[in-house]
């Protein structure tokens, strides 16, 4: 992963240059070549469930570069360093809010959210929301930890001002909440298992019926105007089904890879898995779809974090909806 605290120029170009080939593909010169983000270690990186998943080799090269958040995806997106990323609903209103939008949401990843959550560290004696009333909370800035933050802060009868909320990277934040210098830890993926496991820590709240579990897919305008980059990541994406359906149907096998991918006993990601809402599988855009991100967007308004209203109706683009197999 890449250290917090470089400059995001040089983290842009740090993971251009960084990128790796998945296992299998050759790198043969004058093979086309999709630039493609990974989020994360385990679940969500797309290396390792390839290689589990056996998926052969392709007649292009992928080219992956490695990231901690969405926002930095949208980010190398519109700096024309990736032509296709992944990322949840939020970062992409953003960039709607800005004048640069040089990607679209070309499908959804549907999948957990339970593994989105509030953490506290081993021995807290809060047990519930309401709980954190003038603690600290670290939360990762235009992220979903920073919606379902809110939201379950206005559940629970509080506001932004009733917390000493923290922004902060994945990384500080994960060294932060393990010196002890958070209350609390908004948080997904990984760093979950991982505090759970190597440090006591406790989920507090889960973003269950919270988040809509929507996470985008997207493409840069360029690769979509381009016909045979069009076509590569359409296969690409019913590359991206076959192996989430693989993941369901070899749970287990999937459960001890993602363990020692993420450093922790194989027991804490059955349990995570054991818990999940949903399991990953790749869906068409829709009005559904579209009308949830709205809903994001609009609350992300009102608690002015946007500097104007947000449409983000033109940030989708349907023209893959017919080649996104359905998961078997």
């Amino acid at each position: 992963m890449v250290a917090e605290g470089w400059s995001r120029r040089g983290f842009l170009a740090a993971g251009a240059a960084s990128g790796l080939l998945l296992a299998g593909c050759g790198a043969g010169r004058g093979r086309p070549r999709l630039r493609a983000a990974i989020v994360g270690k385990g679940e969500t990186d797309m290396r390792l469930l390839f290689k589990a998943a056996g998926i052969p080799r392709q007649d292009f090269d992928i080219h992956y570069s490695e990231f901690q958040s969405g926002h930095l995806v949208v980010e190398a997106l519109n700096g024309g360093s990736l032509d296709y990323g992944g990322m949840s609903e939020i970062p992409p209103i953003f960039a709607a809010a800005s004048t640069i939008q040089s990607f679209r949401q070309i499908a959804v990843l549907h999948g957990d959210v339970n593994n989105q959550a509030v953490l506290v560290p081993k021995g807290s004696k809060a047990r519930s929301i309401a709980d954190l009333r003038g603690k600290r909370v670290g939360y990762v800035r235009a992220t979903t930890s920073q919606y379902f933050l809110i939201r379950m802060l206005e559940e629970a009868g509080l506001g932004w001002g009733d917390i000493t909320p923290v922004a902060m990277g994945v990384a500080d934040g994960a060294a932060a909440f393990s010196q002890g210098a958070l209350d609390a830890w908004a948080i997904y993926g990984f760093p979950i298992q991982r505090a759970i496991a190597t440090e006591g820590a406790r989920i507090l709240r889960t973003a269950y019926g919270i988040l809509s579990g929507n996470y985008l897919v997207c493409a840069h305008a360029d690769a979509l105007a381009d016909a045979e980059m069009s076509q590569i990541i359409r296969q690409y994406l019913a590359l991206v089904q076959q192996a989430y359906g693989w993941a369901v149907a070899n749970e287990a096998e999937w459960a001890g890879i993602v363990a020692t991918d993420i450093g922790v006993p194989r027991d804490y990601v059955v349990d995570q898995f054991r818990r999940k809402s949903d399991s990953y599988e790749l869906r068409p855009v829709s009005d559904a779809a579209i009308a949830s991100q709205q809903q994001v967007a609009d609350l992300f308004l009102a608690q002015k974090l946007l500097p104007k209203p947000v449409d983000v109706r033109p940030l989708w683009d349907a023209r893959f909806n017919d080649s996104i197999p359905k998961r078997g």
